[in-house]
């Protein structure tokens, strides 16, 4: 067991001097030349979505600190308790779509309280891995591209993160009980 913890830290430094050297030496790719061009393209395009990421974040912190969150928990808290969905895991729900950093530390967070290997951690694992940051995402990378007219990209994206919550929940109760 300890040569795979060996292997696995040793996986990502080999990789990074693999590929350059692959392309070097067998593909004869002018690796360090091909590097700076790609980061010459790259840079508009990053200078071109700072105005998305900011006004997202912008978004999260204003959906947190207006108590917008504590807002629809207390909405949907009746729900929850009737169909016996964990409270604990519902502000994912709500955090997963709009900020990845935000939900990563909602995560975390369970995790220390409960435990990774718990009911709780388990099922906000799998949420957190079902899931994507969907308005994120759309704001990015809509917001590259140049596209204005998002709404059915929306509406599906959340549809596909509220099946990923529900799929999540039922399977993690059906495999490891409540």
């Amino acid at each position: 067991m300890e040569w795979i913890n060996w292997i696995s830290k040793l996986m990502i430094p080999a990789l990074i001097v693999f590929i350059p050297l692959y392309a070097a030496y067998f593909r004869k790719v002018p690796v360090y030349e091909s590097f700076v061009e790609g980061a010459k393209e790259g840079f508009p395009t990053a200078v071109q979505i700072i105005p998305h990421l900011v006004g997202m974040m912008v978004a999260v912190s204003i959906f947190r600190e207006t108590g917008a969150m504590q807002f629809y928990l207390k909405l949907f808290q009746p729900l929850l308790s009737l169909i016996h969905f964990p409270e604990e895991s519902f502000p994912l729900a709500l955090l997963r779509p709009i900020s990845g950093a935000g939900s990563l530390a909602f995560v975390e967070s369970i995790f220390r309280a409960h435990g990774p290997d718990s009911y709780l951690g388990r099922l906000v694992s799998t949420m957190q891995g079902s899931t994507d940051t969907t308005l994120y995402v759309l704001t990015v990378y809509f917001g590259a591209v140049g596209i204005r007219r998002s709404l059915y990209a929306v509406k599906v994206g959340l549809l596909a993160d509220m099946a990923g919550f529900v799929a999540s929940w039922l399977i993690v109760t059906m495999v490891f009980g409540s």
